[in-house]
């Protein structure tokens, strides 16, 4: 029946995240809702938007739950715009957008609620491409480039501490700095 199919698909999360719509209605409660980012300069705590984004949600609970986020650098820090974790540390079409949509956005000061978001690229949420961002500014653009899944609730100062360090010319921080650990639960 449905409860077995939910048990098989949690043993397997994997193998059927696509044919997910049992799980979503059979198991939604169980379902983290929260992650704390144990970061170099503190712990972040985020709420996940299991209903919006709930395909990204899972990839990341399931990278999680495999310890992918563990030791992970935050290796592009924008200041007023974002900083950036993941494990590709490739220049390429991360760096053009973060770049022009910084320029673009000096005059744009309508405050929608997109400081403190947490979000990934709109690439393929695999282990090797999922970038995490989180913002530290409204980013009027935010929503074609990134696909966002959380915000940050608790611990915001941490976040400004982050976005606050030593960065080369390239945005990339002087001193390493990243996630030390993740935990995830399902109330804060």
């Amino acid at each position: 029946g449905l409860l077995q199919w939910s048990i098989i698909q949690t043993e397997h999360r994997l193998s059927v995240i696509e044919c997910d719509d049992a799980f979503a209605d059979g198991k939604k409660s169980d379902v983290p809702g929260y992650v704390i980012l144990n970061t170099s300069k503190g712990s972040i705590t985020i709420e996940l938007y299991k209903e919006g984004s709930p395909e990204v949600v899972d990839a990341f609970i399931d990278l999680c739950q495999r310890g992918h986020f563990k030791g992970m650098p935050f290796h592009h820090v924008i200041k007023n715009f974002v900083i950036q974790g993941g494990n590709s540390d490739i220049p390429g079409a991360t760096d053009d957008w973060t770049l022009k949509v910084k320029q673009n956005s000096q005059l744009e000061t309508s405050m929608k609620h997109e400081a403190f978001m947490l979000g990934t690229t709109k690439a393929k949420h695999d282990k090797e491409g999922f970038e995490l961002f989180i913002t530290t500014a409204p980013i009027p653009d935010l929503n074609e480039k990134l696909i966002v899944f959380g915000r940050v609730i608790k611990r915001e100062d941490v976040v400004q501490e982050i976005e606050g360090v030593d960065t080369d010319e390239h945005y990339r921080p002087k001193s390493p700095i990243g996630i030390i650990n993740v935990t995830l639960k399902e109330k804060v």
